[in-house]
């Protein structure tokens, strides 16, 4: 009896050196190499997969735009082992949701749900220099307080929301509101017609909401935190739109994410495991 033969898969022919990259990939893995941990040098890399040198640096480049090695030159030469930096992942999924059609209403449905839990869950791991940094941030962002450009203390306003999502040990809730925060940082504009009061009287809103939000964290009260949160971003959302933002379309570019504003200084970070609960 005949057995039927199954229709071949299409399969993509790859390039000598993606092959070799992936390769490299798995080799990472199964040796479980981390981030400063060196590569073989080429030369030795080229001997293992039988392959020219100007496939192994083909390869070993696309590793490093992919943020996954950086490469040095040299006799020693080599790739060498690195965290994938955050700003390089978010330009990526930004670009993806370029193509798509995403809204103001999507991002704030979104980080209404989002926020609150992650705010709350940060609760228990925010420590005194947290605290310093978030006070300074609202500092920064509050109009009764700070001198200069108005847009510019909204952009300090997503940098409290960083500095929270830097303390929540759930790596994938703090990456994805990390994305959200980025997403307005960058592509986020409000109507040119919207004045300075209400400029205003939306940056003074946030910082009484961030007040309020890090008196019930030094509380330690969790679930007032979530509720704190909860309306901020009902307010936000409403408050973006009455100032008619859109979402400029756009990609990112290399030089965005260098221009990045970063969250207010702090004293030096205790190391965050990336553990999910068990911290």
């Amino acid at each position: 009896m005949e057995t039927q033969k199954s229709a071949p898969l299409a399969i993509k022919q790859l390039k000598r050196s993606d092959l070799v990259a992936q390769e490299i990939k798995r080799m990472i893995t199964e040796k479980n190499l981390s981030p400063g941990d060196r590569l073989p040098r080429e030369s030795e890399l080229q001997a293992q997969f039988q392959v020219s040198k100007g496939t192994i640096r083909e390869a070993l480049k696309s590793l490093e735009v992919q943020g996954l090695v950086t490469i040095s030159t040299g006799p020693s030469g080599g790739g060498t082992i690195v965290e994938v930096p955050l700003d390089r992942t978010l330009q990526f999924m930004q670009n993806y949701l370029f193509f798509k059609e995403v809204t103001i209403d999507d991002i704030y449905a979104v980080r209404q749900q989002l926020e609150p839990l992650l705010a709350a869950g940060a609760v228990a791991h925010l420590d005194e220099a947290d605290f310093e940094a978030l006070e300074h941030s609202i500092a920064c962002c509050d109009p009764t307080q700070a001198q200069g450009d108005l847009l510019n203390q909204r952009r300090e306003d997503v940098n409290f929301h960083d500095i929270l999502a830097a303390a929540n040990p759930n790596p994938f809730l703090r990456f994805t509101c990390e994305l959200i925060n980025e997403m307005i940082r960058q592509l986020i504009v409000l109507g040119n017609r919207t004045s300075q009061a209400e400029h205003r009287r939306f940056g003074e809103t946030n910082a009484q909401f961030h007040r309020d939000i890090v008196q019930a964290a030094r509380a330690r009260d969790a679930e007032k935190v979530r509720v704190l949160m909860e309306r901020h971003m009902q307010d936000a959302a409403s408050s973006v739109k009455r100032m008619k933002g859109r979402i400029q379309g756009r990609l990112i570019l290399d030089a965005d994410t260098l221009r990045r504003p970063r969250a207010a200084p702090a004293p030096a970070k205790r190391p965050r495991k990336l553990a999910d609960g068990a911290q």
